[in-house]
């Protein structure tokens, strides 16, 4: 049986975009920006190092992951807004 509390939240639940080539571009440069603020931080080396960038592994990784986070903010927030 479906509760009536999640089949009320169902109808307000805001429209999200399709993936298109401008959502890709968005998360990407929010990533890029990620990994770029990434080598600031007090201790970028702590574990396996990267072959390419000054940052180690695990720093790479979480900050593609929070990259992402920022990304998927901020193509909701445009399309709350009516500009994506």
């Amino acid at each position: 049986m479906i509760s009536f509390i999640l089949l009320a939240a169902a109808e307000t639940v805001p429209a999200t975009p399709a993936w298109n080539p401008t959502v890709g571009i968005i998360i990407s440069i929010s990533s890029l920006v990620m990994v770029l603020l990434s080598t600031r931080i007090e201790k970028p080396l702590v574990g396996p190092k990267f072959p390419i960038l000054p940052i180690s592994i695990p720093t790479f990784v979480a900050a593609m992951a929070f990259g992402h986070i920022i990304g998927v903010g901020i193509v909701l927030g445009l399309t709350n807004i009516g500009r994506l």
